[in-house]
C-alpha cells in the first residue's frame, strides 16, 4: 500500500497518511502499523502513506524503529523518507500528525480540514498528546513510541471503520 504515491492511487478510495519532523521514526512506525492492520481488515480500497515537516528525501529508516517493528513483525527496512508536499496533503483524506508542531505546518499547507493528532481518537489519559520522538534514543524509548502509535493506530482504524468497512 505504501507504494501507492500521489496520483497512482488507482483502486484507492481512501488515503491516510501519516506525519512527523524526519519521517524516519514515527510516522513510518504509524504507517507500517496501520497497512497492517488495513491488509488484515481486507480493506483493500485503503492506502497509507507517511511523510516529514523537516524530511530529507530518501532517508532510511532510523535503526531503533526498523528493530521495534521487527519485534513486532513489521519490516521498515525497505522505507525511504518523504517530505511532506501539498500534493501529499492533497492526496490524502485524513493526515495524522505526532505532535502540535506538524498538526501547524499541515494547517499552514491548506491541510486544517482533515488534520488531527494521531492520539486524537484514544479513549485514555494519552488522548491528544502529542507521541515522543525517540530520534537517538534508547531501543526502549522506540519500543515505547511503538507501544503508544499501535494503540492510537488501532483507535484511528476504530473510529473509520463505520466508513471504511467494505
Amino acid at each position: 500500500m505504501s507504494d501507492d504515491a500521489p496520483g497512482r492511487g488507482a483502486g484507492t478510495t481512501y488515503n491516510l497518511l501519516f506525519v512527523c519532523t524526519g519521517n524516519t521514526c514515527r510516522s513510518p512506525m504509524a504507517s507500517a502499523i496501520a497497512e497492517a492492520l488495513v491488509k488484515a481488515r481486507g480493506w483493500t480500497h485503503v492506502a497509507v502513506r507517511s511523510a516529514g515537516t523537516g524530511a530529507v528525501d530518501g532517508a532510511p529508516a532510523s535503526d531503533g524503529a526498523v528493530q521495534a517493528a521487527l519485534e513486532n513483525e513489521l519490516d521498515l527496512s525497505m522505507h525511504s523518507s518523504t517530505p511532506l508536499s501539498q500534493e501529499l496533503i492533497e492526496w490524502a483524506d485524513v493526515i495524522l500528525a505526532m505532535s502540535p508542531s506538524h498538526l501547524y505546518t499541515v494547517r499552514e499547507l491548506g491541510g486544517a480540514d482533515k488534520t488531527y493528532l494521531v492520539t486524537d481518537f484514544l479513549d485514555d489519559d494519552h488522548a491528544g498528546t502529542a507521541v515522543a520522538d525517540p530520534f537517538g534514543g534508547t531501543s526502549e524509548q522506540y519500543r515505547e513510541t511503538f507501544r503508544q502509535l499501535q494503540a492510537a493506530v488501532v483507535a484511528v482504524l476504530a473510529r473509520l471503520e463505520p466508513i471504511l468497512a467494505p
